[in-house]
């Protein structure tokens, strides 16, 4: 065979650097992106071998099935106190795992202090700390009583939240008042939107769902996505679909015409509003595949800014966390890496779902937004990229870019440890110290450590 004189071709297999230099150097090569199982961790993989069987296989056949039969529908707006169980006049509710005042990070506690402020609990910022670093008021997650909340956002009794029903059950989403206490402010325009969205939002919202009927998540979800949304950092059409779908329903139950421009004007200040209703919708279905003997399938994943916490369908209620991770992202003028919280909310329960970072591929702008110098196809990597962790595919939720395919959908711990590809998370950024709202948008990876604890603690269960 004649070498030398002609140009080399060369398939790279491993280190990713060898085939960068023979490319920069007008070489003729491809890159194979392969890594070991398992990282190379001989106990992981050992693990892994013993959990590739029937059984899983079949649980995770059936959660699909079970997300897939989910039809989330947007029925009431209450306040708290009157929808979701076990709300009490002394318990907030707060996005991410189990955790309390002391470990909270700065844009949790600045939006407990206006949580206590808008109930009348205290009447000043330094009265509410005292208050809750006080042991008075109970903390609870929010993801324990089937209810979400974006960010910071923490849930009090007053709060409005959007209820989402399915197959009977009830889920509930914390209405984003849209004056940044989901990021820790709590300043006077916070309260009064906070009182706003009680006295008015509310009323006219349950007013117009009770004439006009329930709207359908999934298929309005759908629709955004063919639209340019992804549905977590860009939820412009959601948004624009649901005002499409409210307004004939505010006309109809008759509320007032001043209220419904109120209502109009607020929508269009909050490009992001129809976040809360994707986030309620995917509770709602990935909570229909939770507690499925043998499943590997993950039901939530969500961070409070100080930890990151997976459940898993098989493995019950409990919380497998490791810490929050920081934020590659874009920063705005005048602030940094060095100013940012790490991740934070409940919003992750979207790519749970099979949205948000699991469908980039519908939201090439959002790409573009976080830096990627060709967006399109950087789009089209992050959902490839989701392929290969999940279980299985979304009929109902496609991506016109990938010619109509679903979007990954059933995030399977096992893939998750065995390709060492850990799901992509969109994201806002918040400042580190309450008070200062949002500083940038960017993309999380969840921290491969929640994957790995409960892959053991599935291997331990089976023996």
């Amino acid at each position: 065979m004649k070498l030398i004189g002609e140009k080399l071709k060369v398939i790279n297999v491993g280190a990713r650097s060898f085939y960068e230099s023979i490319v920069a150097q007008g070489g003729d090569a491809v890159h194979v992106d392969w890594r070991p199982p398992a990282g190379g961790d001989p106990e992981l993989a050992r693990l892994l071998d013993g959990l590739q069987i029937p059984e899983i296989d079949e649980a995770n056949r059936l959660a699909l099935e079970r997300m897939l039969s989910a039809l989330p529908l947007l029925t009431e707006v209450k306040p708290a106190i009157e929808a979701i169980p076990g709300m009490k006049e002394d318990i907030i509710l707060h996005p991410g795992p189990p955790i309390d005042w002391e470990r909270m990070c700065g844009p949790m506690r600045g939006a407990v202090i206006g949580a206590l402020l808008y109930e009348g609990l205290a009447d000043s910022p330094e009265k509410a700390e005292k208050l809750a670093r006080k042991g008075e008021i109970s903390f609870s997650p929010t993801h324990h009583h089937n209810a979400v909340g974006g960010m910071a956002n923490v849930i009090s009794a007053s709060m409005q939240v959007f209820v989402v029903k399915n197959n009977g059950k009830s889920y509930y989403s914390v209405v984003r008042e849209g004056k940044n206490l989901r990021f820790g402010s709590f300043s006077k325009d916070v309260i009064d939107r906070l009182k706003w969205t009680e006295e008015i939002f509310g009323p006219s919202m349950n007013a117009a769902l009770a004439e006009g009927g329930p709207i359908d998540l999934r298929d309005l979800i759908a629709r955004a996505l063919h639209m340019g949304d992804e549905c977590h950092s860009r939820c412009i059409a959601t948004t624009l679909l649901f005002e499409n779908e409210l307004i004939p329903r505010l006309l109809k139950a008759d509320v007032d015409r001043e209220i419904i421009s109120q209502i109009i004007s607020f929508l269009k200040e909050d490009q992001n509003f129809g976040l809360c209703l994707v986030m309620g919708a995917a509770k709602a279905i990935t909570h229909n595949a939770h507690g499925i003997k043998n499943s590997t399938i993950v039901t939530a994943m969500t961070r409070n800014g100080v930890d990151f916490g997976i459940r898993v369908g098989g493995l019950g209620d409990k919380w497998f966390t490791a810490p929050s991770p920081s934020i590659d992202g874009i920063f705005f003028p005048g602030f940094g890496p060095e100013d940012a919280s790490p991740d934070m909310g409940d919003s992750a329960i979207v790519e749970t779902s099979g949205l948000g970072g699991m469908a980039m591929a519908a939201a090439p702008a959002i790409a573009q937004l976080k830096g990627h110098k060709d967006p399109y196809q950087s789009a089209i990597k992050y959902t490839m990229d989701m392929y290969e962790i999940t279980f299985g595919k979304n009929k109902f939720f496609t991506l016109p870019a990938l010619n109509f395919i679903g979007t990954p959908m059933g995030i399977d711990i096992r893939k998750v440890a065995e390709t060492g590809i850990v799901p992509y998370i969109n994201t806002a950024i918040a400042h580190k110290e309450m008070g200062h709202g949002l500083i940038g948008i960017g993309l999380a990876r969840a921290p491969m450590d929640c994957f790995t604890r409960a892959l053991k603690a599935l291997a331990n269960k089976f023996g």
